[in-house]
């Protein structure tokens, strides 16, 4: 048995396919490259991938994580070269590493998640960072949003670590972001924007890497 850990890229051509479609690009690949998948014990085996955590669609990555088990050993880096042969544009395999079996699961390690966040205004820089200090000095935010199963009631700004302005040009700016994402709860960036009093939707949102508890790849 071995467990390998995968850090890819998500680009334009496929931001927009859900999280359990990019799991069957994945299994197919997978499947295509004859890689010695382990699968689980049950009734119904299922292949023994994860996903750090899901990336919304719409959203571009270049630090999105994986864990996969195969059934024999193999060399990281064959791993990388047949199943990259096999998988479409815009999925791209960045880095392969070998980790310890014995490693608790990928979802409870992920703590943050960065974010490089592309907004059209014609805000100036210091009305920019003063909404940023402004924000980040708030203590809490009560905040709301409508899911299908009603309203959901949280603090925003419990799931912020920190923002800085990165980038501002005629049209617009680039946001970076640091957010809370673990088991119990996900900051999107789309909402910090809101907060920030940006009206619109992000031109474009960018996740450049995903922060471990224990060790960050």
């Amino acid at each position: 048995m071995q467990r390998l850990r995968i850090r890819f890229s998500r680009g334009e051509e496929v931001k927009y396919i859900s999280h359990l479609d990019l799991m069957r690009l994945w299994e197919r690949a997978f499947r295509r490259a004859a890689i010695p998948i382990a699968y689980s014990k049950g009734f119904i085996p299922r292949p023994r991938i994860s996903l750090a955590a899901p990336l919304p669609i719409g959203v571009t990555s270049e630090g999105e994580l994986m864990d996969v088990f195969l059934e024999r050993w193999g060399s990281p880096l064959s791993f990388a070269k047949m199943v990259g042969e096999k998988l479409p544009d815009g999925i791209g395999i960045l880095e392969v590493q070998q980790i310890a079996l014995t490693l608790p699961s990928l979802q409870s390690q992920v703590s943050y998640a960065e974010y490089m966040v592309e907004i059209e205004t014609e805000k100036r820089r210091d009305e920019i960072e003063s909404s940023i200090s402004t924000l980040l000095a708030t203590e809490k935010l009560p905040w709301q949003h409508m899911r299908d199963t009603g309203v959901r009631r949280y603090d925003l700004r419990a799931l912020i670590d920190d923002l800085w302005l990165l980038e501002i040009y005629p049209s617009g700016c680039r946001l970076g972001m640091r957010l809370r994402t673990d088991s119990t709860a996900a900051g999107r960036p789309e909402q910090v924007t809101q907060a920030l009093g940006f009206p619109n939707h992000p031109k474009s949102i960018h996740r450049t890497r995903l922060i471990l508890a224990r060790r960050r790849l």
